[in-house]
């Protein structure tokens, strides 16, 4: 949607896609996360159980924090906004 430096808007959207096994995102950058339409259930390295997300739900998260997308739903498209952004 949008790219700056420092700053890069996404909209994504999931139908039933998952993070693959043993993968986890360690990204450079920030990143704030909302989801506006759908389920998903995101996970941290850091946490025993994976967070349930639903629309309106939000997660900053900082950088280099290991996590991964462990489900969305497949029945329905899941959308979220996803910022990213230098700290």
């Amino acid at each position: 949607m949008l790219s700056r430096r420092g700053l890069r808007i996404e909209r994504i959207v999931s139908t039933g896609q998952c993070s693959p096994p043993g993968f986890w995102y360690d990204q450079p950058d920030a990143e704030w996360v909302l989801l506006l339409r759908g389920a998903a259930r995101l996970r941290f390295a850091d946490e025993t159980e994976a967070r349930a997300l639903r629309p309106g739900d939000f997660v900053d998260i900082a950088p280099r924090r290991r996590h991964r997308v462990d489900w969305t739903d497949p029945e329905q498209p899941t959308v979220w906004l996803a910022i990213h952004y230098a700290q």
